[in-house]
């Protein structure tokens, strides 16, 4: 595996300052030395045209690194190293530069239709922030760094969906829909692993869309609706069994009533009724009595 090599390259305003001038005093030399006519000499000519060709040449060593990329430098396919320090640089010119960007990026994925761990179809897609920290890595051990992320983020994106439940039954159960900070740290590990390799650093990875596939949606909303008036039916339960204890207790306590077991069934039942029921209690004026 090829690894970063941080090199520094010279000034390049000092290479300019060099070069530049000398340039222009060569070709005016050759311009001079060409007006001589009969008089002028053809191989101090050519010295001087190859001397400017030379320093043309040097003067192709000339780059510029902007804020938060690099270059990287080839000679004759060898790595040589990394230039990040932002200016006017300059360096052998027959080095290749291929130019990094370190910036942060961040794109959302396709919508994908993946099936979760219990078979249900669903819909999936999530927003991937990313960034190079490994220039060699991501210019050598990839063809296309870029292409790499996206490909593998969705992969590891499908490979997430069908680890969980879109949806848990109960609260000790980590589904795509109930626990999402624990669902993206395991996505952002997954689509880590899977671009250590290309130099990429995985800032943040977030699911962005999340829902049942259009064919088994209206069904699954059923179960949801089922399961949320279970659920509040559970809650209104415990609640009045609860409410109707402490009433038994307190009346005990006070002793306002002295109850049988018979009619204190029947004063469980009514409240429970008033307690449990979907409309308000109807008031029932007893005309006689139970017992005789």
């Amino acid at each position: 595996m090829i690894r970063e090599k941080q090199m520094s390259a010279a000034s390049g305003w000092l290479a300019l300052a060099l070069f530049l001038p000398l340039l222009v005093l060569l070709v005016v030399l050759i311009v001079v030395e060409a007006r001589q006519g009969p008089d002028s000499s053809p191989w101090l000519i050519l010295a001087y045209s190859l001397g400017a060709v030379v320093v043309g040449v040097c003067l192709g060593g000339l780059f510029v690194v902007n804020p938060n990329e690099g270059q990287v430098l080839q000679l004759f396919g060898s790595y040589v190293g990394t230039v990040k320090h932002p200016g006017l640089r300059w360096a052998n010119p027959f080095y290749t530069k291929k130019r990094i960007s370190q910036r942060i990026r961040n794109f959302e994925s396709q919508r994908l239709k993946v099936n979760d761990i219990e078979g249900n179809p669903i819909e999936i897609a999530a927003v991937i922030v990313w960034r190079v920290v490994e220039t060699a890595e991501a210019s050598f051990e990839v063809d296309n760094y870029e292409n790499f992320v996206h490909v593998q983020s969705e992969a590891a994106l499908r490979n997430l969906a069908t680890s969980y439940p879109y949806d848990a039954h109960d609260d000790t159960q980590t589904s795509l829909r109930g626990q999402t900070a624990a669902v993206a740290a395991h996505l952002k590990t997954e689509i880590q692993d899977r671009l250590s390799k290309a130099g990429v650093e995985v800032i943040e990875s977030r699911i962005s869309h999340l829902a049942y596939a259009p064919e088994i949606a209206a069904a699954m909303l059923q179960r949801q609706q089922a399961g949320a008036i279970i659920a509040a039916r559970q809650r209104i339960v415990e609640g009045a069994v609860g409410m109707v204890e402490m009433a038994l207790e307190r009346m005990s306590q006070k002793e306002i009533l002295r109850l049988d077991e018979e009619r204190r069934a029947t004063m469980v039942s009514n409240l429970l009724i008033v307690l449990c029921g979907e409309r308000a209690a109807q008031p029932v004026i007893n005309a006689g009595t139970l017992y005789q």
